[in-house]
């Protein structure tokens, strides 16, 4: 397998600089020529899964755009790492861009120019299908997330896309149904990742499969034209998801860019765009300067990211892996995937400080759970990870990348406890005697459970796309049960796409419990950082994990036509309103080590709320006040005036800092209009209220370590 080396930052140019470069290719193009560029060359025609159009005298290429959000689809030889809602569950905006930078590097190396992520839609409900390979439930958070994965993917030279313009939170109906969502709400929530993506010099967004109030989103004017285009200012282009082309005029008219894959079902050898845009130009339907503008934003966005230079040529094949040059393009990128994954685990219990496992008190460790062990199929055995064997370390669906291996979790405890201790391995779920026999033996059992879910064209155990329920799979509750009946000393292991229900939460015997989420390939390896205490467990909730399935704010709809009515009260924001306590909270998690809050100060720079430039700051000092070196995450939420009409409080900053054990840490917080806004009705626009915020400083949405207030006139 040839190796490529990885490069440092690429230099991007301005939109405005981009704009100048395109102008004097596209003036050059026929009509024919610049149709060309819009309209994909088809399903399965190229090697990537999605391949524009090129052109000749004047040169333009083919555009290679390639899955996934967490990594290159598709292809061998690349990194297989944590999925968005891990990299969200870090809180480490450092983290997160350099994740980004390591899959734009894989990308580039692959001859790629778009990767078709990161995805940003909302936690609406927590079955919904495809929730993992985003950010939570927090539009502040999803925004942070999305816009530092852009920084990172872009500064390699390769196109980042947001997606899925708008409303696509569910699987269930995806192609046909017609979403709602009130003005304010789609601002303050479901618009809000896609801002701060557009402020991150975005280069491509995708419009989603749904209607959008009756209209599908990629001819959808409001969406594509009046939001984005308008409203955001989006200089780059808009690419249709998957066959989610419906017309030629409308589409083109209402501010879609680019067909994708080209043909209007897959392999039918014609195009909405192609030579029906041509006619519906030369028929006067369409503007011959609209098809320039698409030709323009997409040609901009090639020289905003310096493709026209030395960009390597496309080396594999997604539908003929014989065809391709097999060139491994990972890097070291495993030791950046196995400390995200440490670092974005969860410890959602920890009694007896049981844990981080004693190397010389524990003589016998039982680990018990199909979950902790291989696919007994073989790895990638399934297509798109579309299957729940062996232990879980993403989704299924076009948001997965092969593994180049995967390091189970009883592989990695092995690997880490040596010879210090028995290991006795139990890798099955239905046989709970014999389990309870292996954790009675044990002076500790880590019992190992997981949840899937994917994208609705594959359908796994039932579950096709959303998850039909918030239960474990494979009778997990009863394993746990089990397991936590014999042996005193019990660690729960949960791998999941997102919240799930704890029946046995209350049992006197469960110790622990680790939440590692979708980890990827070093999977087993990050477990045991965090087992055995060679790293801190610095994961926070990124979304709530409710007591029960009704506290929810939404479910998946069955309804062809359905209202988010929910309105801006998503996530946490719901539970607070309605004075529903969680059984974990949003921004949860423990620590190894203790920390202390001291000296929360607000100074307000500029209280004039009608000034642009308008500006609060807040600090903080902590102190680890524990026995062992960790990482805190202070997160600040704000309580707007009254009449702001917001709900009780919005996450409105946060930082990662380590902190050694007995030292201290100054933290800042900078507010501008964008975090001291919310979106009014009758202006249409985001306003500054007068009057009194409270600030909050926490460890979590609701265990506050500082509460200040400050005024704006």
């Amino acid at each position: 397998m040839h190796v490529i080396e990885q490069q440092g930052p690429r230099p991007i140019l301005s939109w405005d600089e981009a704009y100048v470069k395109a102008k004097a290719l596209v003036q050059r193009m026929s009509l024919e020529q610049k149709v060309n560029i819009t309209t994909g060359i088809g399903w399965m025609a190229g090697p990537c899964v999605g391949n524009s159009g090129r052109t000749t005298n004047p040169d333009f290429p083919e555009l290679c755009l390639q899955d996934s959000p967490l990594g290159v689809r598709m292809t061998d030889g690349v990194s297989s790492g944590v999925a968005g809602i891990n990299a969200a569950a870090s809180f480490d905006k450092t983290a997160i861009r350099q994740r980004g930078e390591y899959m734009g590097a894989e990308f580039r190396a692959k001859g790629i120019h778009a990767q078709l992520g990161p995805a940003m839609n909302m936690m609406r409900s927590p079955k919904g299908g495809r929730n993992w390979e985003a950010f939570g439930e927090d539009p502040y958070l999803v925004g942070v997330a999305s816009a530092e994965t852009i920084r990172g993917i872009q500064s390699q030279g390769v196109m980042a896309v947001a997606k899925h313009l708008i409303g696509n939170e569910q699987e269930t109906n995806r192609l046909k149904h017609s979403v709602h969502i009130d003005e304010r709400t789609i601002h303050e929530v479901y618009l809000w990742p896609f801002a701060r993506s557009v402020e991150a010099d975005v280069a491509s967004v995708m419009c989603s499969y749904n209607k959008f109030d009756g209209k599908y989103a990629c001819e959808n004017d409001y969406l594509l034209n009046h939001l984005l285009k308008g409203q955001l200012g989006f200089k780059g282009f808009i690419q249709s998801d998957w066959s989610a082309t419906h017309s030629t005029e409308d589409s083109a008219n209402n501010g879609l860019d680019m067909t994708m894959p080209g043909d209007i079902t897959f392999n039918s050898g014609d195009s909405y765009f192609g030579a029906n845009l041509t006619n519906a130009v030369n028929a006067g339907r369409v503007s011959e300067a609209r098809v320039t503008d698409m030709a323009m934003r997409i040609v901009a966005s090639w020289y905003k990211l310096g493709q026209d230079q030395g960009f390597p040529e496309v080396n594999f094949d997604s539908f003929k892996s014989e065809r391709g040059q097999h060139v491994d393009v990972q890097g070291n990128h495993k030791q950046q995937i196995r400390q995200l994954a440490a670092s974005s685990t969860v410890l959602l219990r920890n009694e007896d400080n049981i844990l981080p496992l004693s190397e010389s008190r524990i003589k016998k460790l039982a680990i018990i759970g199909s979950d902790a062990g291989p696919n007994p199929m073989g790895l990638n055995a399934c297509a798109d990870h579309g299957c729940n064997n062996g232990t879980l370390a993403q989704g299924w669906g076009s948001g997965v990348a092969s593994f180049p291996y995967l390091i189970t979790p009883l592989e990695g405890i092995r690997n880490r406890a040596g010879n210090n201790m028995v290991i006795a391995a139990h890798l099955r779920d239905d046989d709970t005697e014999t389990a309870a026999r292996y954790a009675s033996e044990a002076d500790i059992a880590l019992v190992f459970a997981n949840a899937d879910s994917g994208e609705e064209f594959i359908t796994v155990e039932g579950h096709k796309g959303d998850r039909n329920h918030l239960h474990l799979w494979h009778d997990g509750d009863k394993l746990i049960k089990k397991v936590a009946d014999a042996n005193k000393n019990t660690v729960v292991i949960i791998h999941s796409v997102g919240p799930i229900l704890m029946p046995w939460i209350d049992h006197p015997n469960i110790k622990a419990i680790v939440w590692p989420g979708l980890p990827g390939q070093e999977s087993g390896n990050s477990l045991a950082d965090i087992l055995f205490g060679d790293a801190d467990p610095s994961g926070r909730l990124p979304y709530t994990i409710a007591k029960k399935e009704e506290d929810y704010p939404a479910d998946i709809s069955n309804e062809m036509t359905f209202t988010c009515s929910e309105g801006i009260n998503v996530g946490y924001r719901w539970f607070d309103k309605h004075k529903i306590d969680p059984l974990f909270e949003f921004g949860y998690g423990l620590s190894y080590t203790n920390f202390k809050y001291t000296d929360g100060q607000i100074t307000v720079i500029n209280n004039n709320s009608q000034d642009a430039n308008v500006e609060v700051k807040a600090s903080i000092t902590i102190k680890n006040v524990g026995e062992l070196n960790g990482a805190e995450v202070p997160q600040v939420y704000l309580s707007f005036p009254d009449v702001a009409n917001e709900p009780p409080q919005l996450l409105r900053g946060f930082e990662k800092v380590f902190i050694e054990r007995e030292s201290s840490q100054n933290v800042n917080f900078v507010f501008k209009k964008t975090e001291l806004s919310y979106y009014d009705i009758n202006s249409h626009g985001w306003v500054v209220p007068q009057g009194e915020f409270t600030l909050y400083i926490g460890t979590s949405s609701r265990n506050i370590k500082y509460t200040g207030a400050f005024t704006l006139n």
